[in-house]
């Protein structure tokens, strides 16, 4: 492949700029998304996709064990963690030249700004486990391979070549023989490892160096040597390669310990960070502010208004001494079976407006509102009492409709600011039923006629709403069941107050007066006023108890 047809490397090019600059590059070892970003955080110029700190955090020695494909894991979430360039150590490149081009081809389609490769033989040993025989692969093979992974990779994908010959204890002049091989054979900066106490070797090495690619040391055992003492060493790059991990080892030990004697967090409160600099570290604002823009709202954050206050005298003498919320089908109140559906749909946060009979209204895990004027006044009236729920995502019911869960789902989907559930089987239904007072339903565009509704592709909106309208012009009827998203509850607020200022005794729609209003009165002036309100369609699967001949159809059809 030539130059111009292989993939650019936007953090290659950045690690190549910081190789072009006068300062010595800084960078540090991570082993997962969380350590690199507290690299970044710390000012590193990059990240060290440290093969030893892999390792170690898959509870396995630094000796080739885990597979290309692991360590590319993680160097992959590293990268997508930071915005720093992020250099895999790759060993020896996970075989012989074959392997390593695609090691290469793999590490930089995921992003990573280059890696190392290095001339122990496979399977390699860590530099500093103790009493481990070297193997070194022969220089004019390694030579090969180096030419092979910078040939694989685009023009801005860095390489750098290690040699271990310090280590193996081959001296200075070997180590020489092979960084001047590895850097003509097109490495872009050389690695001289030891394992010495001090500075001296990989000064040395770097006094004798005599070639333009730069140097690359790891101060792991010479630790007393600073960034200044090795940059007018003649080293480019250092890497501190693993003092993360070691750090959060020892923090751990302590915290872990202290724990276990003391039986109780509070002992190991002042060495932990709080939770909330763990979510500022894994971003947690960043994921609200992404769901509060392109998610639905959750279940959970949606609460429950059921309007239960009013009293119906078709159902006498049943609701002489209870609200009709409250009357049982099959053992289990239809306010109770209302609670229990949404709860189940995660919908915890539900609230109650009463009226008549209120006391008898006593589920547990409800907050109560009394509309004690129910006698006088409309459904508007009763949600008004439970205004202080209206300031988020909000489900309204009647408290006298039982409902499959399904039909709740699907209203929890929608992401419109008014969206009511309206059910389609009206047209093959109404015959009978035109004198009983439904709150009917015209729809634009008028949605496809057929049983067992399925959702049509196009959004529907509601033109038209009330008791009132035109049985043969209905499309729908509105089952007493709504969603409002914060935007939404703002709208009927506006709504409702200019008719507040036109005087509570004018007319509102179908009602004398906005006392007396009904929740669809409301609406209806929603609509006329320009807002839009979404129409979910269903066929049936819903029961409104109104009377005797509901009720016995509730004890028949609802399990």
């Amino acid at each position: 492949m030539t130059d111009s047809a292989r993939p650019s490397s936007p953090r290659g090019a950045a690690l190549r700029r910081l190789f072009a600059s006068p300062n010595p590059i800084v960078i540090a070892g991570a082993h997962d998304g969380l350590s690199a970003r507290l690299v970044e955080e710390a000012g590193f110029d990059g990240v060290w996709a440290s093969g030893f700190e892999i390792s170690a955090s898959h509870g396995v020695p630094d000796a080739s064990i885990l597979t290309m494909t692991e360590m590319l894991d993680r160097a992959r979430v590293m990268n997508g963690a930071v915005s720093l360039p992020v250099v895999a150590d790759c060993d020896t490149g996970f075989g012989n030249a074959i392997n390593a081009i695609r090691t290469v081809r793999a590490f930089e389609a995921a992003g990573i700004a280059g890696l190392c490769i290095e001339d122990n033989m496979y399977p390699k040993r860590c530099s500093f486990y103790p009493g481990v025989k070297r193997l070194l692969a022969d220089t004019d093979e390694q030579a090969l391979k180096i030419r092979a992974v910078c040939d694989a990779g685009s023009p801005d994908f860095v390489i750098i070549a290690r040699t271990e010959a310090l280590i193996a204890g081959w001296g200075l002049d070997e180590a020489l023989r092979r960084g001047r091989a590895y850097a003509d054979a097109g490495a872009d900066a050389i690695l001289i490892h030891s394992n010495q106490s001090t500075l001296d070797d990989v000064a040395r090495f770097a006094e004798q160096w005599d070639r333009l690619t730069p140097l690359v040391c790891v101060p792991t055992t010479y630790k007393a040597a600073t960034v200044e003492q090795l940059s007018r060493a003649g080293f480019k790059m250092i890497i501190f390669a693993n003092h993360g991990l070691r750090a959060s080892i020892r923090a751990m030990q302590d915290t872990l310990r202290e724990l276990r004697e003391a039986g109780t967090a509070s002992a190991v409160e002042d060495r932990i960070v709080p939770l909330s600099e763990v979510d500022r570290l894994v971003n947690l604002d960043q994921l609200k502010a992404d769901e509060r823009a392109y998610l639905p709202p959750d279940a959970e954050s949606v609460k429950a208004v059921i309007l239960a206050a009013g009293f119906d005298e078709r159902l006498m003498p049943l609701v002489s001494d209870r609200p009709k919320a409250m009357l049982e089908v099959r053992g289990k109140s239809i306010l109770a079976r209302q609670v229990d559906t949404l709860q189940q749909a995660g919908v915890r946060q539900i609230a109650v407006v009463r009226g008549y009979k209120k006391e008898q209204v006593t589920l547990p895990n409800v907050r109560y509102y009394d509309n004690d004027a129910f006698e006088e006044s409309g459904e508007l009236e009763s949600l008004l009492r439970a205004g202080a729920e209206l300031s988020g995502a909000v489900v309204v019911m009647y408290g006298d409709i039982l409902f499959d869960r399904n039909i709740l789902e699907r209203l929890l989907q929608s992401a419109d600011d008014i969206t009511l559930v309206c059910d389609r089987s009206w047209p093959d239904t109404r015959a009978g039923r035109e004198a009983a007072g439904c709150d009917l339903v015209v729809e634009s565009p008028t949605p496809r006629r057929h049983h067992r509704f399925l959702a049509d592709a196009q959004p529907v909106s509601v033109s038209a709403i009330g008791a009132t309208i035109d049985p043969a012009l209905a499309t729908a009827e509105f089952i007493g069941m709504a969603k409002l998203s914060a935007r939404g509850c703002q709208i009927l607020g506006e709504v409702y107050r200019e008719l507040r200022e036109l005087g509570d005794d004018r007319p509102v729609h179908e009602s004398p007066s906005l006392r007396t209003a009904k929740l669809t009165d409301l609406l209806h002036e929603v609509v006329r006023r320009g807002h839009a309100i979404a129409s979910v369609g269903i066929y049936q699967g819903w029961l409104e108890v109104d009377t005797f001949d509901d009720y016995r159809r509730a004890w028949t059809e609802v399990g």
